[in-house]
């Protein structure tokens, strides 16, 4: 009995060592696997730098013809009298808007870029004998206040346009400029001409991206430019007098064209 008690002992000790040798081997595993989950915590919510990249370029265009034009005009008068300058551009001003609004222009669609009253001086002329010329005192005499009121106009029935405009100087402004042909509502047009840079860009990363036998991982970075349209019909301008010139386009007679949307991106791929 007491030897196999002794044998017994033997074996529960031995059992016991390797028992204790598998606890401190997985101690120490799972000891290591905390460390590594530890260290990664430090790199979640933050964007880890992206080693190898490729940056491709892509453009988009969108051709739509206007639907709206626009002009400026400006009344001006000078006087003495601030008042008195005022009631001319006031009253060229009311008859103008009077005429627009009885031509179908919504009043939504005029609108005051700019009113202006100013002193203007002149020096004082020097009287000069053959055998001398006095010095200038510096002085000036007040000429008159000009005032001046600058307004916008969008036409939204383009035949009318050409009519609008030479309607305008027959009723006193001094100075129009115009006409251009936009598209009221560009941001869609933009939007769209994006679109078509950024699927340009795609095409060019995958096809890059084949030829250099590497796979895209993730777009690290991304910018765009040149999200602009080009109008390719701008363009009558009048100068002072109040008259419109006599080549002006009649209505009908103004081609609008189509404008040009061009949106430019470029993405950068973290590539594997």
């Amino acid at each position: 009995m007491e030897n196999m008690n002794g044998s017994g002992s033997v074996i529960v000790q031995k059992y016991g060592k390797i028992l204790f040798a598998i606890g401190v081997l997985l101690a120490i595993f799972l000891a290591v696997l905390s460390i590594k989950e530890l260290k990664s915590l430090a790199y979640i919510g933050r964007d880890v730098p992206a080693m190898n990249t490729i940056s491709v370029s892509g453009k988009g265009e969108v051709f739509q013809a206007p639907d709206v034009a626009t002009f400026t005009f400006t009344v001006r008068d000078e006087n003495l009298i601030v008042s008195k300058a005022q009631e001319t551009v006031n009253g060229s001003i009311s008859d103008i808007l009077a005429y627009l609004k009885k031509s179908g222009v919504a009043e939504k669609d005029i609108r005051t870029l700019g009113y202006n009253v100013y002193p203007r001086y002149e020096y004082k002329s020097i009287v000069c004998s053959p055998t001398y010329c006095p010095p200038s005192d510096g002085s000036r005499n007040l000429a008159g206040y000009e005032v001046s009121q600058m307004i916008e106009v969008k036409v939204r029935k383009l035949a009318d346009a050409g009519k609008l405009v030479s309607g305008v100087g027959e009723l006193g402004a001094t100075e129009i400029s115009g006409l251009n042909f936009t598209v009221d509502e560009e941001e869609g047009i933009l939007r769209e001409a994006r679109q078509k840079a950024i699927s340009d860009a795609q095409a060019k990363a995958k096809q890059l991206a084949k030829d250099l036998g590497v796979r895209l991982v993730r777009i690290v970075n991304y910018s765009e430019g040149g999200n602009y349209p080009i109008y390719y019909n701008k363009g009558m301008a009048y100068g002072m007098g109040g008259a419109v010139a006599e080549s002006a386009p009649l209505a009908g007679e103004i081609p609008t064209g189509e404008n040009q949307f061009i949106s430019n991106v470029t993405i950068t791929y973290e590539i594997r």
